[in-house]
């Protein structure tokens, strides 16, 4: 979104710009030669002739159409004219001052009619305030250039002339005026001469801000309407934001529900039915107890093998619903944690490890829970011989990145893993970039802020 400080910049950043000479010394000392100075008397000169022609012919124009209302209906007409001639003005004045200064004008929309209609149209047309201000810009520019003209070609020009003394001579008159040694009067003319040359550098420079702040004034965009566009769009921007937030709600929401069915799904047919068979074995153990020790012995034995091997199924289960190592020993060594368990070589790499803490928990979880679905991905599909988990903090956002050199052609279809991992991150106000040519690998990158 275009701030309105660029759209509608303020007296010191027009000065900075088209006449650096009065916002720093430096620039001041250096403003004969300042690129600022040439691009000013640039200005000038073409400002002259052009801005000199049509602000004659408008006042001219306008005059004579305002006395030709009085009398003839035709003069009405005329004077209609004018706001559609000084719109075209406006724009062919904005480019010429954006060309030879640098500084962007934005031409004023026009003023909208109140109803339909020709009459409402035309009323518009002569209400519309910016239009008429590029004609009393033309006008006033009229006096401002020719006077800015005037004086910077003059004192430029007799500068130089004062410069050049010791190829042509002082002449009688200032000879006897001075009443000096020749060397005195070279000497005193060549002073006068850099001090009107740097006057008229300064002057030039001056005019010319002069011009881009009237420009600016009168018939660019005014700040009122620059700051309703800003809020417009940033209105919009917020509109567009609820509906993201409204979608990845929905995303989240339905992610949770496919996960908790996922848990009561494994609890159901792993460690559920691993608990009713082992207090069926010990049942058995317990009655064979008295009768058949050796079997009992043996139901035992196996009754705490399942003990185990659900303990591990249960770890599992929690891992992959928030792991402890996570919150333990953070994000670095969890990751190590996942490249240690995947069959393909996996490679870690973490710059700075303490930046990671300044991330919070959720994206800390959501980095994590990426990687863990991207090396399941690469073990099971990739056919990669290799893979790259990069992680790093930087501007307050987390960015992780897995790569593979696998056989490629990954999608982030509707329901698969992936997609569940895109709506994560979403929720989480971050970027989702999946990159899987054909036979070229695949590289999986993910950004979400730091804050979330």
């Amino acid at each position: 979104m275009t701030s309105t400080t660029t759209l509608y910049p303020s007296l010191a950043d027009d000065a900075r710009l088209v006449s650096p000479a009065f916002t720093s010394v430096r620039d001041l000392g250096r403003a004969p030669w300042s690129a600022a100075t040439w691009r000013g008397v640039s200005q000038t000169v073409i400002g002259f002739v052009w801005l000199l022609t049509v602000g004659t012919f408008a006042l001219v124009y306008v005059t004579t159409s305002a006395a030709l209302v009085a009398v003839f209906f035709i003069g009405l007409a005329l004077l209609a004219l004018v706001p559609l001639v000084s719109r075209g003005f406006a724009r062919v004045e904005g480019a010429r001052l954006a060309a030879q200064t640098g500084a962007v004008i934005p031409p004023a929309p026009p003023r909208p009619a109140d109803r339909p209609g020709f009459w409402a149209g035309l009323g518009a047309l002569l209400r519309d305030a910016r239009a008429w201000g590029a004609v009393l810009y033309a006008a006033v520019s009229v006096l401002t250039v020719s006077l800015a003209f005037s004086l910077v070609v003059g004192l430029a020009g007799a500068g130089l002339g004062a410069i050049a003394a010791p190829l042509y001579g002082p002449g009688e008159i200032v000879s006897d005026w001075f009443g000096a040694p020749r060397a005195v009067q070279w000497l005193a003319l060549v002073a006068a001469g850099v001090a009107l040359v740097w006057l008229a550098s300064l002057l030039a420079q001056a005019a010319t801000l002069l011009q881009v702040r009237m420009a600016r004034g009168m018939f660019g965009r005014s700040r009122a309407s620059v700051e309703l566009e800003a809020a417009d769009a940033a209105r919009a921007q917020a509109e567009v934001r609820a509906a993201h937030v409204e979608q990845t709600r929905t995303q989240v929401v339905d992610a949770a529900d496919d996960e908790r069915r996922r848990i009561e799904r494994d609890l159901h047919d792993g460690a559920q039915q691993r608990l009713v068979a082992l207090g069926v074995e010990l049942g058995s153990a317990k009655r064979r107890a008295a009768t058949d020790p050796s079997v009992a012995a043996d139901a035992l034995d196996h009754a705490h093998r399942e003990i185990k091997e659900t303990l591990a199924e249960l770890r599992d289960l929690v891992r992959g619903i928030h792991p402890a190592v996570l919150t333990d020993r953070g994000l670095d060594a969890a990751l190590s944690a996942l490249a240690a368990r995947t069959p393909v070589p996996v490679t870690v790499d973490v710059p700075d490890p303490d930046s990671l803490t300044r991330c919070g928990q959720a994206a800390q979880a959501a980095a994590y829970f990426v990687a863990a679905e991207a090396l399941t991905n690469v073990a099971k599909h990739a056919e990669a011989t290799t893979a790259r988990v990069s992680v790093r903090c930087a501007e307050g956002r987390l960015r992780l990145v897995v790569a593979d050199d696998g056989r490629g052609g990954a999608t982030a279809a509707p329901g698969s893993g992936l997609e569940g991992l895109r709506s994560r991150v979403a929720a989480l106000d971050g970027t989702f970039d999946l990159a899987s040519p054909a036979g070229a690998g695949t590289t999986l990158t993910v950004e979400v802020p730091c804050a979330s």
